[in-house]
């Protein structure tokens, strides 16, 4: 049995930092394991032009911490107004890495979102001539579209269709939690991939409701049946290429989780590593872990694969915080509900 591995050192293909006293509270919690992320530019007001990415990656940078090499790989958010040719520019300086489509409703902070998206054929034509990937939020936001159905819909509404229309378009469809997501996924040519959550791979939607309601698994995607959470694991732990790690880690402080409507997202940057070391050991599928963490990611998009190493090693329980202080409120740390046996070091 094995009891270290050594990996290359892993990257987060889908992560919110906010900003402010947020970003400077939760950045180290990922700039700790990891050595990149597509940050998500869902922020108040959304990241939507070459100039918003500017301001926003010298934020990131600003709270850094000291002697950290991390690198943030930023989006811009498409909305109906983007520009085709601002996105380009904003390629062609190597300034963003993708663009991040939220239909309008989806999640969080997701109103200046895509309803119409004849509006923006022009920009994905754009993006398919210069190979810039596309990040989709995969849900429709009908309201008389069961939420547990959403994912499916998109696929065949939106995302199938969007694909047809636009030959050669790269697609990241993020955060997947059906069986039928990772079936559409593997049977798709190289230009599309996805991205699977750590807390997806733990929690189904019997965590969210039975006993009571559990707010700090509340995400969207919504967690869905069993049956759905043990296909991500097998896409995840199989080493396909297809599948890469995405945390969608999503800070919130308690006071907007615990409330009447609260805020959907899961913060697991502090403790992804271990709790994925958990899941592949448990699967016999520890050779597996950097291909999903590690190299996947990087040959999607098109960067070298990282030098530096992270090493994991098996041994008595990793005591983690339950919650992280921020000048905003405290966030709570995603609780997997099972003893974490794998230590991070360097």
């Amino acid at each position: 049995m094995s009891t270290s591995l050594t990996i290359r050192r892993p990257d987060d293909w889908h992560l919110h930092l906010r900003d402010g006293d947020m970003l400077r509270a939760v950045l180290p919690e990922t700039t700790r394991h990891f050595a990149r992320a597509i940050i998500m530019p869902n922020l108040v007001p959304p990241v939507v032009t070459a100039a918003d990415a500017i301001r926003y990656r010298a934020m990131i940078t600003d709270a850094l911490p000291a002697g950290s090499s991390f690198q943030p790989l930023m989006t811009l958010y498409l909305t109906e107004q983007t520009n085709p040719e601002d996105v380009a520019m904003a390629h062609a300086t190597g300034l963003i890495a993708a663009v991040k489509l939220y239909p309008a409703g989806a999640t969080t902070n997701s109103a200046s979102g895509v309803a119409n998206f004849d509006k923006v054929r022009g920009v994905l034509d754009r993006m398919a001539e210069i190979g810039l990937p596309l990040c989709v939020h995969g849900e429709v936001t009908d309201a008389d579209i069961d939420i547990f159905d959403r994912e499916a819909v998109f696929i065949d509404r939106v995302l199938d269709p969007i694909r047809r229309a636009t030959p050669g378009l790269r697609v990241v469809m993020e955060h997947i939690t059906t069986s039928g997501a990772v079936e559409y996924v593997q049977s798709q040519a190289t230009d599309l991939a996805a991205t699977i959550t750590t807390h997806h791979l733990v929690i189904n939607r019997n965590h969210i409701l039975v006993g009571g309601i559990h707010p700090h698994y509340y995400c969207l995607p919504v967690a869905k049946r069993e049956s759905h959470r043990l296909a991500l694991v097998k896409a995840a732990t199989s080493g396909d290429n297809h599948f890469f790690l995405g945390t969608d880690s999503a800070p919130h402080v308690d006071a907007a989780k615990e409330t009447g409507c609260g805020c959907a997202g899961c913060f697991t940057a502090t403790n992804t590593m271990s709790i994925l070391a958990e899941v592949f050991d448990r699967e016999n599928a520890l050779p597996n872990l950097e291909a999903f963490t590690s190299l996947s990611g990087p040959a999607f998009y098109g960067l070298p694969v990282n030098k530096s190493t992270l090493t994991l090693t098996k041994g008595t329980p990793v005591a983690y915080p339950a919650k992280i202080t921020s000048k905003a409120g405290p966030v709570t740390v995603f609780d997997p509900g099972f003893d974490l046996h794998w230590h991070v070091g360097p």
